[in-house]
């Protein structure tokens, strides 16, 4: 390895070998003080001219920022200092130069525009505060992982290329396969059902999925990823409910405990509710027409109902997180279970953050002639369901799950004013590059 030490790591004496970015530089008369910053923190380089090497001096003096150095040197105590020590320097080395005029300026409490910042993308993931939102962001899915492998959940990957789109053709992606068309995921939903089907009864995957969805607004993207759950032999969706409460209660619960300089940039509270309330149709609809949001019957609400329903929450049970269940079957795709004795309510749910639906689920249909009426009632035809519904035939278990959209999470809990904040290289209507 080049280096011995990071910034969260230094010893208070000795000898280290360090590296980084040049992060800020300044001159005062004789002395040189030049910052590193690596990925875990900044790292002072105190040069006296007249007492190191000319040439070491003057490589420091000329690094420009956000070129990347290798140093070698003393450790001195220096309380004023990042991590209070300072590095007195003996060898210097440029691994990488900056050749030009960097395109965004990185300064902390710089505005910069969005777009302009997702077009240097890989510059602006060098932000002390961008980074923090992948950390976060990592050690979320870990947790979300640890989790189910510790509830006897076996992770699975399902396919993001299908013969058929999953749901309808409106928001999905085609592509060409060969000489013949296929789509792009909108979800790996029929897949893990098809894979309870095959004797797993508890599973999960994590990964892409894509919506074709020609909207601008901050919080869709083209290209999204999931924690995606599915589990067998449930009595209803309230077992469902139950299991992704426990899951994202946990995973907060290990961000408070390993993440508390990361929240803190993001000036961030978590409070993790015991239980998250539910709320269920048809009594929504009186809560948002005492809002003023008046909905058909048999109908679910928008962007503004999530947002009532939010508020009216938030006062009564003083917390951010709640589910809502028993969504109007005609809204919801063929392959949701319905409620024998009522039919026009399903057993669907949707976890709700903040005033953003982070997740849907439920319980599945799991019986092969209902999910064949279901499918002909959404007029869809039969050749574009059979692949799927065939193997209901053969004796498959109750069983339901749900699908958290992990950037939506985090953009919630932090706060972030666009989605794509949250993703590496985002995707939507008008971005492929970088």
């Amino acid at each position: 390895m080049l280096r011995t030490n990071y910034a969260n790591d230094l010893p208070k004496t000795g000898s280290v070998k360090v590296a980084g970015w040049v992060n800020a530089k300044r001159e005062m008369g004789s002395l040189l003080f030049v910052v590193l910053r690596d990925s875990t923190g900044l790292i002072q380089i105190t040069a006296k001219k007249n007492e190191i090497d000319d040439k070491i001096f003057k490589m420091l003096s000329d690094a420009k920022k956000e070129s990347v150095l290798l140093v070698e040197g003393n450790v001195v105590k220096n309380e004023k200092a990042p991590n209070g020590v300072e590095i007195y320097p003996k060898k210097v080395v440029v691994l990488g130069d900056v050749i030009e005029a960097l395109p965004i300026d990185m300064s902390k409490g710089v505005q910069t525009n969005l777009d302009k910042r997702l077009d240097a993308r890989s510059l602006d993931l060098r932000r002390p505060e961008a980074q923090a939102i992948f950390k976060i962001e990592s050690m979320l899915v870990q947790e979300m992982q640890a989790y189910l492998s510790n509830q006897g959940f076996l992770q699975v990957f399902t396919p993001c290329i299908m013969g058929v789109a999953s749901e309808s053709g409106a928001d999905v992606f085609a592509i060409m396969y060969y000489d013949k068309e296929a789509f792009l995921r909108q979800d790996p939903q029929l897949h893990r059902q098809l894979t309870i089907a095959g004797g797993f009864e508890k599973i999960y995957d994590v990964g892409p999925s894509w919506r074709a969805e020609p909207s601008h607004t901050t919080r869709h993207l083209c290209e999204h990823r999931t924690m995606a759950v599915e589990m067998a032999f449930i009595e209803n969706e309230y077992d469902i409910m139950n299991l992704e409460q426990e899951l994202v209660k946990n995973a907060l619960k290990k961000l408070q405990k390993d993440c508390k300089n990361e929240l803190e940039m993001f000036n961030v509270k978590l409070e993790i509710p015991e239980k998250f309330p539910v709320l269920e149709f048809p009594d929504i609809y009186d809560i948002l027409e005492k809002a003023g949001e008046k909905i058909k019957f048999g109908h679910a609400y928008g962007t503004e109902g999530e947002k009532i329903l939010y508020n009216y929450v938030k006062k009564k049970f003083k917390t951010d997180f709640f589910f809502v269940n028993k969504f109007p079957f005609a809204d919801k795709p063929f392959y949701v279970m319905r409620y024998d004795d009522d039919p026009i309510w399903a057993r669907s749910t949707d976890l709700i953050f903040r005033g953003m639906e982070l997740s849907s689920g439920g319980q599945r249909e799991h019986r092969y002639d209902k999910i064949i009426s279901q499918a002909k009632e959404k007029k869809m035809t039969m050749q574009s369901v059979e692949w799927f519904a065939k193997f209901f035939k053969y004796g498959v278990p109750p069983h339901g799950g749900f699908a958290i959209g992990i950037e939506r999470l985090i953009t919630s809990l932090l706060g972030l004013q666009n989605v794509r904040e949250a993703v590496l290289f985002p995707r939507d209507i008008e971005r492929l590059v970088p």
